[in-house]
């Protein structure tokens, strides 16, 4: 049997533990991975919604379940306009587009399903990547409304 000396056992626990914090250590400077929205009207809880990186290195957000009120699976976008009109809340696309520009993500558009809107959207991450500030707006971005979405784990 192999004796491990404290030093090397030190040594080997100390790896162990950055290996298992490196993720947690990637997420805090991009926005990929799960997000719980927060209403910005009654601060609860409103969906979780998944966001990735597409083949163009462009982020999406796709809602992968509402919470609360929201938690009906046959829920749909009636107040859409566009190509989701009428389609199912849960698994739809609502962040499309957005690119990093220096310390925040901007480009892109978010749809509110509740109005159907479209807004053009910036993304920007705090308390060292555990929030993420989302802004809504139209024409310039000091004319809209943020929410602050909390990382889920």
């Amino acid at each position: 049997m192999i004796q491990l000396t404290r030093p090397f056992r030190a040594i080997a626990v100390a790896g162990v533990l950055l290996a298992c914090a490196a993720p947690t250590f990637a997420q805090a400077d991009n926005p990929i991975g799960m997000w719980q929205t927060i209403d910005d009207n009654t601060h609860q809880p409103k969906a979780l919604v998944q966001i990735a990186e597409d083949g163009d290195g462009a982020l999406t957000g796709k809602v992968v379940k509402g919470l609360g009120a929201n938690d009906t699976p046959d829920r749909r976008c009636t107040a859409c306009t566009d190509e989701r009109k009428d389609q199912l809340i849960k698994g739809m696309t609502i962040i499309k587009a957005m690119k990093k520009e220096g310390d925040h993500w901007d480009g892109g558009n978010i749809l509110d399903p509740e109005n159907g809107k479209v807004y053009k959207c910036k993304m920007t991450l705090e308390d060292g990547g555990q929030k993420l500030v989302v802004r809504g707006y139209i024409g310039v971005s000091l004319l809209g409304r943020s929410q602050t979405w909390v990382r889920q784990q």
